[in-house]
């Protein structure tokens, strides 16, 4: 259903599900507590985590846990591709609701999208459970019409263009001391920081 900017950020704020563009593919998205929502619409598997999105990344960084010396790598990483097309997996807070990620809880990825619609939605919701829109195993839809058909349940934003750059974010997950590349997107993540 197309709805105005504020009336998707209402719904979301209730725990509906709600689409908007991002700067890779649309997302879907809804509060993280309401999670288990995206896995039925979808017919996802609860082995395939969700990812925590936010306007900025000082909101994250509570969902998060390290050392000093992990903060401060992960800081620097995110300084530099933040806002972007870079989802990093780190070790989760207790703060991270379990259906985030329920085979393993111990982890989460975050990002922070470089779109500004999806920043604006961000900002007011707070935090959102997030992953591309698509039934799980296919394609991720590209833009509003395509998932006005496939997911008529769901929210979209009326008058914005839904068209990313159609490559999922890259994603690095943090081993304990270096960065593993779990998906490679548009960002090469430098793996000789330190």
């Amino acid at each position: 259903m197309n709805v105005s900017l504020e009336v998707l950020i209402d719904a979301a704020k209730v725990g509906k599900l709600i689409s908007f563009p991002t700067d890779t593919v649309p997302a879907l998205a809804t509060i993280p507590t309401q999670a288990e929502l995206i896995y039925a619409a979808k017919q996802r598997s609860f082995d395939k985590p969700l990812i925590l999105m936010a306007a900025k990344a000082e909101d994250l960084w509570d969902y998060v846990q390290g050392s000093d010396i992990e903060y401060k790598i992960w800081q620097e990483v995110v300084s530099k591709y933040w806002p972007g097309a870079l989802t990093l997996v780190l070790p989760a807070s207790n703060k991270v609701p379990t259906v985030m990620n329920p085979t393993n809880p111990n982890t989460i990825g975050i990002r922070v999208p470089n779109h500004q619609v999806a920043q604006t939605i961000l900002a007011q919701t707070g935090l959102m459970a997030t992953t591309s829109v698509n039934l799980s195993g296919q394609p991720a839809l590209e833009n509003r019409a395509e998932i006005e058909v496939n997911f008529p349940e769901v929210l979209t934003l009326e008058s914005t263009e839904y068209q990313g750059f159609g490559i999922p974010s890259t994603v690095a997950k943090w081993t304990g001391n270096d960065w593993q590349i779990l998906r490679q997107g548009s960002i090469k993540l430098d793996l000789y920081e330190k």
